[in-house]
């Protein structure tokens, strides 16, 4: 079985950025990797250089739209339309979740994508979740069995606040999680001692710092894949730092 690691912080703390950095350097350990995007507001795929097509909520509204075709089973066509939502590359595969229209209850499809997650889970050694603050999906037992839940802050005392919310919603769920850890990004030279109180208040491990990098900020203003930034950068060389104290 594979090993589940989740991201999760609100926006604008560079969630997606640790996330794209992370896959990075499980792909350079020659990993088969899984990355999923739960974050309604998904961009995992610009910071990774990839094309969306579809989406797994669009195979559910599909569903719920009874659009399947005479002679299929209801089954049959959203596993379908699941496969169809798989990002396939040499490096990365990925899938994104999309946001659900409509009203009504999603739980049967919910259930099928959850077996399907099941089923591919054992073709990789990684699945990397980029989730939305409210953890959703984690919430609805989607994505199971959590090996490292990494939280994210931006270095402000408001981001630290959120950081320790989520580590309450964690707690809160059913989902089995062996290691939760925070990290603070964004840090200016004048570092975060003055934040070490609020840190102390969410209860979470401080298991890295990543400074302001002006190449991630260059990248992302010339809409370049954050996947495909030099080694030299500060962001990539202290997500290594912490991909070491965690073992994987």
């Amino acid at each position: 079985m594979s090993k589940l690691i989740a991201v999760a912080g609100k926006g604008g703390t560079g969630k997606t950025t640790f996330t794209a950095i992370l896959l990075r350097e499980l792909v350079k350990a020659k990993k088969a990797i899984l990355a999923v995007d739960a974050d309604p507001n998904a961009n995992l795929n610009e910071a990774l250089g990839l094309e969306i097509d579809s989406t797994i909520s669009e195979a559910v509204d599909s569903v719920k739209a009874n659009e399947i075709p005479a002679g299929m089973t209801k089954e049959g066509f959203i596993e379908w339309k699941l496969s169809q939502s798989l990002i396939e590359t040499q490096y990365v595969d990925l899938l994104v979740l999309g946001v659900p229209h409509g009203s009504g209850c999603y739980c049967y499809p919910n259930d099928l994508l959850r077996r399907h997650m099941d089923n591919l889970r054992g073709n990789y050694d990684y699945v990397v979740t980029d989730n939305e603050a409210g953890l959703e999906h984690l919430s609805r037992q989607v994505v199971q069995d959590i090996e490292h839940f990494f939280v994210i802050s931006d270095a402000s005392a408001r981001g630290i606040r959120s950081a320790g919310r989520v580590k309450q919603i964690v707690s809160g769920l059913k989902t089995k999680v062996n290691n939760i850890y925070l990290i603070v990004t964004k840090a200016m030279e004048t570092g975060i001692d003055d934040l070490m109180d609020e840190i102390k208040a969410t209860g979470l491990e401080l298991i890295g710092v990543i400074p302001y990098d002006p190449m991630v900020a260059e990248f992302d203003l010339k809409s370049k894949p954050l996947f495909d930034l030099p080694d030299d950068s500060k962001a990539v060389q202290a997500v290594q730092e912490i991909i070491q104290k965690t073992g994987m």
